[in-house]
């Protein structure tokens, strides 16, 4: 049976007064006697009535809300950027509304749609691996609303932007594994089209050729760097006649499926290959070997986002200098490609 949202106007009715004068009531309004407010509030709990934040939202012009937009939850790090996000904006009187493009543009545009419809102060972002075409995002800017890109973002766009140097990543973990001996290091990358993983497969390129190290095309390949597209692109570099002495995956998750495939063929980590991965999400130091990883700083990713959506909702305009954040990524090293 569907049940009708009680509204002002029903406890008007139950009390014989205005809506008005219950609108007023509800809001502790000074002209409103303390008996008055006292039968009001009675009624309204009596009725079950839930104030319409949306249609406040709409006559305030503020909802204190944002809405904070991430490719998955399941992830160590979104969710700790999501946390530090909420923990940082709480404070300042902020609640957030959590959507999940789970790596998808369709999602990702319905999740943008919605966020808009509820009247949200902010949005802050990471985007989809799909996302290529830019315009639901420009539908942000266009009306006005504060944007801020962490992780993933595109140049393009000119928004507040906040995460790592994937390019530099790249260096540290091919400048690490040549200094344990490697000679053929593989990359199993996200997609060219995501600027961070086009980045970090620039950085992985030219750190070989400083290198002088084969860059063979079969080295490197792209994938949505899910764990089981790390099982089979080990595999696949596993089939190969030269397979390669270590494998660089861009991704913590594509990383475990590697490893899985590895311990499978009874291949010695690090002895015979060694592997890093990208994110030190919480089971990298967990699992054997124990995998070597880039720590992305999310704590600090998700507090600089949410204090510059703060900084930018102070200015009177959004076409002020943006905020280009780019933190110094750091390797955790762990048994999967350190000297036994």
């Amino acid at each position: 049976m569907n049940k009708k949202r009680t509204t002002i106007k029903d406890i008007a009715n139950v009390l014989n007064i205005s809506p008005a004068a219950v609108s007023k009531a509800l809001h502790d309004n000074s002209r409103i006697s303390a008996k008055t407010k006292a039968e009001v509030r009675r009624v309204a709990k009596e009725l079950n009535y839930q104030p319409n934040h949306l249609a406040s939202a709409l006559r305030k012009g503020k909802s204190n809300l944002v809405g904070v937009i991430v490719p998955r939850t399941n992830s160590n790090f979104f969710s700790s950027v999501i946390q530090n996000i909420e923990h940082v904006l709480n404070k300042e009187g902020y609640n957030i509304i959590i959507t999940q493009s789970n790596e998808s543009f369709k999602k990702e545009c319905n999740n943008i749609d919605t966020l808009l419809f509820t009247q949200v102060d902010g949005i802050i972002a990471s985007m989809a691996n799909e996302t290529v075409d830019l315009s639901y995002y420009e539908k942000i800017k266009s009306k006005g609303i504060p944007l801020i890109l962490f992780d993933r973002g595109e140049n393009d766009l000119n928004v507040d932007y906040i995460g790592i140097n994937d390019y530099e990543s790249s260096h540290l973990i091919v400048e690490h594994l040549v200094s344990k001996g490697c000679k053929r290091i593989a990359h199993i990358g996200g997609f060219r089209r995501t600027r961070i993983f086009n980045n970090r497969i620039r950085g992985y390129i030219d750190a070989i050729h400083k290198h002088n190290l084969p860059h063979d095309d079969y080295l490197l390949i792209e994938s949505n760097l899910t764990l089981e597209d790390g099982r089979q692109k080990m595999e696949a570099l596993l089939a190969l006649k030269n397979p390669p002495d270590a494998v660089y995956v861009a991704s913590d998750y594509a990383a475990l499926g590697a490893l899985q495939v590895l311990k499978e063929h009874n291949i010695d980590v690090p002895n015979t290959i060694r592997l890093v991965g990208f994110g030190n999400e919480p089971f990298t130091s967990l699992v054997t070997p124990t995998i070597s990883s880039i720590n992305q700083h999310s704590e600090q990713i998700g507090k600089l986002a949410a204090q510059t959506f703060l900084e930018r909702v102070k200015m009177e305009t959004l076409t002020q200098t943006l905020n280009k954040i780019i933190l110094d990524a750091t390797l955790i090293e762990r048994e999967s490609s350190k000297n036994n």
